[in-house]
């Protein structure tokens, strides 16, 4: 799946369990770069309009990658319980991501509906709704657009950081991190880095979520540059 918003008319929205975020692509398109509550959803005028293209983003820390020759069907939920606390009314899905050779397991069970109901609020032109997909696909997904050659693409919300790094197109790590603060979220990168012995001097950082000015200024003190996709 390609990003819709590079398309002309298309609408990038992004959900939390303390509101939501969207892009709008076109001529006259919107960035928003501050969280909205969940009142707002019904007077959101970018909202009451359809596009060629519509994603959902939930950042759901219920996430897992499997390597394909790993993965069953039977044993997705397995899966990942093992690296996530699921309820026993939890609802498991998973979505191949052929580019990584791994298939996805996720659970949007996390005590929200908000993504839902903005999935049957804003639709596409033929009038589809969109699936809603955890934030760390879309991290994978876009992983590539990232500069350099050690790529490293983020998003921290509602405390936790998700992360994907890759040395070209080699995928070495796709995780979710909880992290209350954004210094946490700082720990849980070096600490990636380090591991990975990969130098942040000379590797850009990227991120699909906000940063505050404060945030991108402490990045900056160890990464090549700090950009925002």
């Amino acid at each position: 799946m390609d990003s819709v918003y590079n398309k002309e008319t298309g609408i990038s929205i992004q959900v939390s369990l303390s509101g939501y975020s969207f892009k709008v692509s076109g001529p006259e398109g919107v960035n928003r770069s501050e969280w909205l509550p969940a009142g707002r959803l019904f007077t959101t005028p970018e909202f009451q309009r359809r596009y060629q293209g519509v994603e959902i983003s939930l950042f759901t820390p219920k996430v897992a990658l499997v390597p394909e020759h790993f993965f069953s069907r039977d044993g997705a939920r397995a899966a990942l319980a093992e690296v996530a606390r699921l309820g026993d009314s939890d609802f498991v899905e998973y979505i191949p991501v052929p580019k990584y050779g791994a298939v996805m397991v996720y659970s949007n069970s996390i005590g929200e509906s908000l993504s839902e109901t903005i999935s049957k609020t804003v639709y596409d032109t033929s009038g589809n709704a969109a699936r809603v997909l955890p934030e760390l696909w879309f991290i994978l997904r876009d992983l590539q657009q990232c500069p350099d050659y050690n790529k490293i693409l983020c998003s921290w919300r509602d405390g936790w950081l998700y992360m994907a790094i890759a040395q070209g197109s080699s995928l070495l790590l796709a995780n979710v991190f909880e992290a209350a603060d954004f210094t946490t979220a700082e720990y849980f990168i070096f600490l990636a880095m380090k591991r990975l012995q990969l130098n942040p001097e000379v590797s850009s950082i990227c991120f699909r979520t906000p940063l505050e000015y404060d945030q991108e200024m402490s990045l900056y003190r160890y990464f090549k540059s700090v950009e925002q996709l």
